[in-house]
């Protein structure tokens, strides 16, 4: 058992408190002050900020490696504009050094998958940063289905003709889903029947989920057009969903709320921390988190890494408290209600007993941008240290 002893403690959940953290068999196994020490190895912390380990919800970390080009460019596969079948797992190296400065910096899970060139890119993996080999690294996969509508789509799309309008963008996400759900109708047909089954579709296979409502789509869209259509969709075909992005969410919080309302959408906002590099981005501002906060809803702030490095994302919320976001609530969107909107809040996102081992410690408050992450263990492992 390793003992972290005399930290100022903020769970994520309950009350922040100043005492220890017992951690064995990589799950937290204690919280307290001044907990029993025998047989144990402590670690005196005192002084320091304890926190559970940052999660990014939305990024492409591994999949368009650091300092690379062409040949660490993975994450988008521009041959067909649906191609639910990808995997992110066969795309990332756990080599990329991006995942040793996300640690360095105390985040321990990311959400990572295909970027936005396609209307469905494929799935989404939730990942610890620490490991050999993406196995080793999987929390949960798959974790969400990626689809993108807007600007990029259209983009990419546009120069062999194959869409011009946002109103192709949505059709073909509509046609797609539609093969699948007749997919699944045949297939339940079937009833086992060998002779009876439908031709055997990797795509229509991996989209199976998402139609049963037991995956989420996690959506690209950033203007508030798009938003709505996402939403528009997600009730048409019964879908759960996540709004990625979501830039021009604070110009339409009424509708927003009505569309979470209508579908359950999660919520995750960003990358904030970056230049109005295409015209869908013309409305991004760091007032965004205060004022969906101040309309009741509930988000997650991401990186959108490489767009981002990992290692900023507490900058991003630090920023968004400088923009009037009260503190706790930013550091709740790179923590709980990131694991929480995606779907691995029973593992990681706050410090309570029976959780994943993932922990980030401080030299002083975590959105103090002269603060260093001085420790960070993931599955009850250090695997960044410098005490």
């Amino acid at each position: 058992m390793l003992i972290l002893k005399g930290a100022r403690v903020i769970p994520m959940e309950g009350q922040e408190f100043v005492g220890d953290v017992a951690v064995e068999n990589g799950k937290i196994a204690a919280m307290g002050e001044s907990l029993p020490c025998d047989n144990a190895e402590v670690m005196d912390v005192t002084g320091c900020t304890v926190m559970p380990g940052i999660v990014d919800a939305h990024c492409h970390i591994g999949m368009w490696e650091d300092g690379m080009g062409f040949e660490g460019n993975d994450g988008n596969e521009y041959s067909n504009p649906t191609t639910p079948e990808l995997r992110a797992i066969d795309a990332i190296n756990p080599f990329d050094r991006c995942f040793v400065e996300a640690r360095e910096a105390g985040v321990t899970t990311c959400v990572t998958g295909p970027g936005s060139a396609n209307v469905i890119g494929g799935q989404f993996v939730a990942l610890k940063t620490h490991g050999n080999c993406v196995e080793d690294m999987i929390l949960k996969n798959p974790i969400a289905m990626k689809a993108a509508f807007g600007e990029n789509p259209k983009r990419v799309y546009h120069a062999d003709k194959k869409m011009h309008t946002r109103m192709a963008v949505a059709a073909t996400l509509r046609k797609t889903l539609a093969k699948a759900v007749e997919y699944d109708r045949k297939l339940r047909l079937a009833d086992g029947d060998e002779t009876k089954l439908p031709e055997s579709d990797l795509g229509m296979e991996a989209l199976l989920p998402v139609i049963r409502r037991e995956l989420p789509l996690k959506i690209h869209a950033h203007r508030a057009d798009d938003i709505l259509t996402a939403i528009r969709i997600a009730k048409e075909f019964n879908l759960r969903i996540t709004l990625d992005h979501c830039t021009e969410g604070y110009m339409i919080t009424d509708l927003l709320k009505q569309g979470i309302s209508d579908t359950g959408a999660g919520i995750i906002i960003g990358p904030l921390f970056s230049d109005r590099s295409k015209i869908e981005l013309r409305n991004l501002s760091f007032k965004a988190p205060k004022k969906l906060y101040d309309s009741g809803i509930e988000f997650a702030m991401m990186t959108d890494h490489p767009v981002i490095p990992e290692q900023y994302l507490p900058v991003c919320a630090a920023i968004a408290v400088r923009e009037g976001l009260p503190e706790y609530e930013a550091l709740k969107s790179i923590t709980i209600n990131a694991a929480r909107i995606t779907g691995i809040d029973d593992r990681v996102g706050s410090l309570a007993v029976g959780k994943d081992a993932d922990i980030a410690v401080f030299n002083g408050h975590p959105l103090d941008f002269r603060t260093r992450c001085v420790m960070t263990l993931i599955n009850g492992v250090v695997c960044h240290s410098e005490l």
